[in-house]
């Protein structure tokens, strides 16, 4: 019998698109006795298990010294020498030395996680909207200053049935958020310019949605300002970065969605307890 395996996500930084391209077609076949991969979408706010950077991109490199070299957030450089601290490899990419590296650093992070867990924390999400360029030199009160918390409201998702409204009132578990679902346009419309929504969630395989016009239109309203839109996607759906920024939404989940990649997600947008 096939068991089927469950795809580490991975974040591929400051490649060309014909090297990633190459980079996504060579982690796809990921040997069977190993884990397997999935590269994110530019787009994504699910939260990576590793990063691959490209050594030879300054600027991937700035972005990369900005997240903590620890085995919870494991890296490895393409390229650029042996001058950075992450795990580095030579071009031409080795396949059984890249997987081998791969497998070696998910191993760290499970590991770093469990510890984590025993000593009762969480690893927290990422709430910048922006990747970080440079590392955090100014004042505490400076960046607090900068900082816009999330709005006070519920989460509202747009789908022809309710069964993702059950999963994610799972996820949420005894967490006093408002978890709302409708199939009606003009009813979600109306519940972000009346109500407080902190988040909506639109499935694009619902039948008969523009994800994109009803996007535009929520954030239109004078109630919906800092409402942050996200979509759900499935391998199928054609994703346009361009017109989704210019409708307002802020990113995109892959579906099936995990109730660990939620609970991140929820952490990113929404007033949350951890």
């Amino acid at each position: 019998m096939h068991v089927p395996r469950h795809p580490f996500t991975v974040r591929l930084v400051g490649f060309e698109p014909d090297e990633s391209t190459q980079l996504e077609a060579l982690l796809a076949r990921a040997p069977v006795a190993g884990p397997s991969y999935s590269c994110l979408h530019d787009d994504s706010l699910q939260e990576p298990d590793l990063y691959i950077a490209n050594g030879d991109s300054s600027a991937a490199l700035k972005r990369l010294g900005c997240v903590p070299p620890s085995s919870l957030q494991p890296a490895l450089v393409i390229g650029g020498g042996d001058a950075s601290a992450r795990p580095t490899m030579a071009r031409p990419i080795e396949p059984k030395r890249l997987f081998d590296e791969l497998a070696e650093l998910l191993d760290m992070r499970v590991q770093a996680l469990a510890e984590l867990n025993a000593r009762g924390e969480r690893l927290l999400a990422e709430r910048r909207r922006h990747p970080r360029l440079a590392p955090d030199t100014e004042k505490p009160e400076f960046y607090d200053r900068l900082r816009h918390g999330p709005s006070d409201g519920g989460v509202l998702i747009i789908d022809k049935e309710c069964t993702f409204r059950d999963h994610v009132a799972r996820v949420l578990g005894r967490r006093k958020l408002p978890v709302e679902w409708t199939d009606s346009l003009r009813a979600a419309m109306r519940l972000c310019d009346e109500t407080p929504v902190s988040l909506v969630m639109i499935n694009t395989s619902a039948v008969g949605v523009d994800p994109y016009w009803l996007c535009s239109s929520i954030k239109s309203q004078g109630g919906a300002g800092r409402t942050a839109v996200l979509f759900l996607v499935e391998s199928s759906f054609q994703y346009d970065s361009v017109r989704a920024r210019d409708a307002g939404v802020r990113g995109l989940l892959d579906k099936p969605v995990a109730g660990r990649h939620l609970m991140m997600t929820f952490q990113k947008l929404l007033d949350l307890p951890v």
